[in-house]
């Protein structure tokens, strides 16, 4: 049996839409939002009837029949830590979608939506693997000091999707196999999966890890401190140069590998920074295979910098002694929704509760 499915995918300034049949697209749009329309709205929340309308119209002008899906599922948001999976949008994870339990992100939109839409019609609605997918291992979550712990917030609906598509194409279970994943877009993040668990990560948005186009990554404490302190910088400023106006943008104005790769060519601060970036997260995939006792089945690359092809050669030239390496550049997460949810629908595993 086929299932005809539709996923929403908010930002802060878009609302992704598609409608799959199985795993083929039908159909895709990016519903764009100007800041004068979010502007009118003093929570996240409070965009959500706004964005179900958009939402509906543009499914009525492509002459979606809304009556012939079978399953709505939303990109998950900044919940409570949980383990990976599809979720049923229970009243309990709703809320924390609601108030924002981790925080406020235009993601946590993605249930809510997919519930009020599937309530409309009568059919199902999950998320997928939301950023606070969390699978460390106790030894994982001590940070040197027991204030702060080490957090799991990732790239988890893709390093899953291409874990699980890897162990697909190659007819092995994910749950038996050791794989290091590499998502390399405006952030990064490297996944050491274990037998079906991400059981160490850094916190990629918050300041750990290797720097991105966007984000600094794990900065020197010390260092980060005085800055803090100097009163040159408010609480915000700090906080962009570690999200958002660090690494390539801090480096170079630039968040944009291929123009970080063109500058190098003729610039000998873009190529050290491009070396710098290779260097880190080459550093990091090392880490990663210590944590999987160097017993490593394969290391993927993915995400958008997947594409450039100087950097694949540099992990494989650096980091192929560990394991062969796969490239699936780019990530699909409209596909990686919908896979989600069939794994559900086609009682391939069972919906988690929240």
């Amino acid at each position: 049996m086929s299932y005809k499915i539709l996923i929403i995918n908010p930002g802060s300034t878009s609302t992704k839409i598609g409608v799959y049949e199985d795993e083929t697209q039908l159909m895709e749009e990016t519903l764009r939002h100007t800041t004068e329309e979010i502007a009118q709205y003093d929570t996240i929340y409070d965009q959500k009837d706004f964005r179900k309308n958009v939402i509906l119209d543009v499914l009525k002008e492509k002459d979606v029949d809304l009556n012939s899906i079978d399953v709505v599922v939303g990109r998950g948001g900044l919940l409570k830590p949980i383990p990976g999976g599809t979720y049923a949008t229970t009243p309990e994870l709703l809320e924390d979608l609601k108030i924002g339990k981790q925080g406020q992100h235009a993601s946590n939109l993605g249930g809510l939506l997919a519930y009020d839409i599937a309530q409309e019609i009568g059919v199902p609605s999950y998320i997928v693997d939301p950023v606070v997918v969390d699978e460390l291992q106790d030894v994982a979550r001590l940070s040197g000091h027991p204030l702060m712990d080490r957090v799991s917030i990732f790239h988890a609906l893709n390093q899953k999707a291409v874990a699980k598509r890897y162990a697909k194409e190659t007819g092995k279970p994910y749950d038996e196999l050791n794989l290091i994943v590499v998502h390399m877009g405006g952030g990064v993040s490297v996944g050491a999966h274990k037998n079906g668990q991400i059981i160490d990560v850094a916190n990629a948005l918050d300041g750990d890890g290797p720097f991105s186009p966007e984000r600094s990554g794990g900065l020197p404490s010390g260092q980060l401190m005085k800055v803090c302190f100097s009163g040159d910088y408010t609480q915000a400023e700090v906080g962009k140069m570690i999200n958002g106006n660090g690494g390539f943008n801090a480096y170079l104005g630039t968040n944009d590998m291929r123009e970080v790769v063109e500058m190098a060519k003729t610039d000998e601060k873009a190529a050290l920074v491009r070396d710098a970036f290779h260097y880190q997260l080459g550093k990091e995939i090392g880490s990663m295979a210590v944590v999987l006792d160097g017993k490593v089945d394969q290391i993927i690359l993915t995400g958008g910098i997947a594409y450039n092809q100087i950097t694949c050669d540099y992990f494989k030239d650096h980091c192929g002694f560990i394991a062969p390496i796969t490239v699936y550049p780019g990530e699909d997460e409209l596909l990686a929704l919908a896979q989600g949810a069939l794994r559900v629908m086609n009682g391939e595993e069972e919906a988690k509760t929240y």
